[in-house]
C-alpha cells in the first residue's frame, strides 16, 4: 500500500511534467488529433486486393458466391470503398480542411482509386511473369500453386507492384504502409518507389533491400541478403529526388549478400554478380564478378567424444 500510495501521489506530478515537454515546440510535440490512413485497414485492403489479383486461390468463406461476377462485384466495391477512404485522408496529409477544400480532395481520392483499380490488369500481367520465373528459376517448387500460397518472394514483389501503382499516382504515405508491411512479413525491403521490370525472381529473400530509385529490368534474379542501395545518405533531405540507387539492366544475377550501390552505378545486361561483392561502380554487360581474396583456414581442435 506504501509504494501504491506513492505511485498514486505522483500521477499529478508526472501528468504536469509531461504536459510541460509536450510545450518545446517540437514536431513529436503535436497535441492535437493527427488523422491518418489507417494501418489494419490499409492491411486488410492488400488481403482483397490479394483475391482480386488471384481470384481462385485466395477466398473469404463469409462471401457466398452466386456468380463470379457478383462477387467480384461485392469486392470491387467494398475495396473501391476503403481505398478511397484511406487516399482521401492520406491526402490531407494529417491537417484540417474546411468543407470546399474537402469536397475537392474526396473527389480527387475517387478519381486516384479508379485509376488505380483500371490498372489492376496490368499488375496481374507483371505477376504472371513473376510467377513464371520463379518457378523456371526454383527447382525446388513444386508447382505454381505453391510459389503463389507460399513463396515470400512472389507476396513481396504482389505488395510492391501495388504500392508502385499508388507510388506512381503520387498517393501519399499509404504506398510505403503497404511495402513495410510486406517487409515485416517477408524480410523483403522494397521501396514502392523502386522500377520493375517483368519475370523478376526473388530466391529465398530474407534481407533484400532494393531503394527508391533503383530501376530494374525484365528477367533479373536476385537472391537473399542483397542490397541494391545509395552509395552514401549523408546529405539527407538536399538528395531527395535524385538518382541515388543503381540500375540493374536485364538478364542480371545477384547472389546472396551483393552489395550495389550509388545512382551512377549500371549493372550491364546478362552480368552475374558473386555473392559478398561489393559494387560502387558500372560493370559492363556479360561480366563475371567474383570475391577473390577471401580465403577458409583450418586449425586442427580437440573432439570430445
Amino acid at each position: 500500500m506504501d509504494q501504491l500510495r506513492t505511485i498514486e501521489g505522483n500521477i499529478a506530478r508526472l501528468t504536469d511534467t509531461l504536459l510541460a515537454d509536450y510545450g518545446l515546440g517540437r514536431h513529436i510535440d503535436r497535441i492535437e488529433p493527427f488523422s491518418q490512413p489507417d494501418r489494419d485497414v490499409i492491411i486488410d485492403l492488400l488481403g482483397k486486393l490479394k483475391r482480386l489479383l488471384f481470384p481462385g486461390y485466395f477466398r473469404d468463406p463469409s462471401y457466398r458466391v452466386y456468380d463470379m461476377r457478383h462477387s467480384l462485384c461485392v469486392l470491387m466495391e467494398d475495396v473501391a470503398y476503403h481505398l478511397g477512404q484511406q487516399i482521401a485522408i492520406a491526402l490531407r496529409e494529417g491537417a484540417t480542411v474546411g468543407a470546399e477544400r474537402a469536397q475537392i480532395l474526396d473527389a480527387q481520392a475517387q478519381e486516384l482509386t479508379v485509376q488505380f483499380l483500371d490498372r489492376l490488369p496490368e499488375v496481374r500481367a507483371l505477376l504472371e511473369t513473376d510467377l513464371q520465373a520463379a518457378f523456371d528459376g526454383d527447382p525446388a517448387a513444386k508447382s505454381m500453386d505453391e510459389i503463389i500460397i507460399a513463396y515470400p518472394g512472389l507476396q513481396a514483389i504482389m505488395v510492391n507492384r501495388i504500392a508502385h501503382v499508388l507510388f506512381e499516382l503520387e498517393v501519399p504515405l499509404i504506398p510505403r504502409i503497404m511495402t513495410e508491411h510486406a517487409h515485416s512479413r517477408t524480410g523483403i525491403d522494397i521501396h514502392p518507389g523502386a522500377t520493375i521490370g517483368r519475370y523478376f525472381f526473388i530466391d529465398h529473400g530474407t534481407g533484400i533491400v532494393v531503394g527508391e530509385t533503383t530501376v530494374i529490368g525484365d528477367y533479373v534474379k536476385i537472391y537473399q541478403g542483397v542490397t541494391l542501395g545509395a552509395l552514401s545518405t549523408r546529405g539527407g533531405q538536399s538528395l531527395r529526388g535524385k538518382r541515388r540507387h543503381p540500375t540493374i539492366e536485364d538478364r542480371v544475377t545477384i547472389y546472396s549478400g551483393a552489395s550495389v550501390l550509388g545512382g551512377d552505378t549500371i549493372i550491364g545486361h546478362d552480368a552475374v554478380i558473386g555473392g559478398n561483392a561489393f559494387i560502387t561502380s558500372s560493370i559492363a554487360p556479360g561480366t563475371r564478378v567474383s570475391v577473390k581474396s577471401q580465403e577458409l583456414e583450418m586449425k586442427p581442435g580437440k573432439v570430445n567424444w
